[in-house]
């Protein structure tokens, strides 16, 4: 609303752009939210889009800077998580625990709250401290019965701690309930578990394929029929070195 009409809808169109192709074309997407930051560097939105555009490209200190940009702007924490993970991406899983502690996550909404949880976790984790990580992970929410949009995430998180931490018959128990939350398939929980089960899954197609190749083969690897050709390359040969009337040259 600030900006003049038609720079609005230039903004807006690239804000698109970055929505439309963060997941499934990051680089593009990043490319875009540059061009929306050059035109509208003071709109908030444009910050944040801005960051979590960097973010999916692994640009991490690019990504804090917008998040911080625009957490200045507006005064809202809700970005106080991945603000926290990119702190982790850059190698200071030290900052992103502080961060966990600071007063920030208390004025984060319960979705807000549980991101902050797993993002402590996997600070944990880079730390080698995969019992406290475990222990970061339990609380109501793991514990609560109730599907919620980060329940398969937070049963993943929790599955994969354990299994790290060698109780394997625990993290299949836990991975079978992300998997039953995990209504999106948000989670790779179903491949964890058949990992598990030592399922080995065949890709059918491929299997297909190489059947397609080899068949007409026989064991010396040569095409079936080939036999067949042979004779009649000798019969050929045979027509040919005889004169009309029978007799061999």
């Amino acid at each position: 609303m600030s900006l003049p009409k038609t720079l609005a809808e230039d903004v807006a169109r690239n804000l698109v752009m970055v929505a439309k192709l963060i997941d499934e074309d990051p680089e593009k997407a990043y490319a875009y939210s540059r061009i929306a930051l050059r035109l509208a560097s003071r709109v908030a939105a444009v910050r944040e889009a801005a960051g979590f555009a960097a973010y999916a490209t692994q640009k991490y200190a690019e990504a804090l800077a917008e998040f911080r940009a625009a957490r200045r702007m507006t005064g809202n924490v809700d970005l106080w998580p991945v603000m926290a993970d990119c702190e982790r991406g850059l190698g200071r899983p030290e900052r992103t625990l502080a961060m966990a502690g600071e007063p920030e996550v208390q004025k984060l909404d319960k979705a807000g709250q549980v991101e902050m949880r797993l993002v402590a976790a996997g600070a944990r984790r880079d730390m080698g401290q995969v019992d406290a990580a475990i222990v970061t992970l339990q609380s109501p929410e793991l514990a609560s019965n109730s599907v919620q949009p980060w329940t398969a995430r937070l049963r993943y998180a929790y599955a994969d701690a354990l299994l790290a931490a060698g109780r394997e018959d625990e993290a299949r128990e836990w991975f079978a309930k992300a998997l039953e939350s995990d209504k999106d398939g948000t989670t790779d929980a179903s491949d964890r578990l058949a990992e598990l089960d030592g399922v080995e899954f065949v890709d059918a197609f491929e299997e297909t394929e190489e059947a397609e190749e080899t068949e007409g083969t026989d064991d010396g690897g040569r095409t079936r029929g080939g036999d067949l050709d042979e004779d009649l390359d000798e019969d050929s040969d045979e027509d040919t070195d005889e004169d009309v009337d029978g007799t061999e040259r």
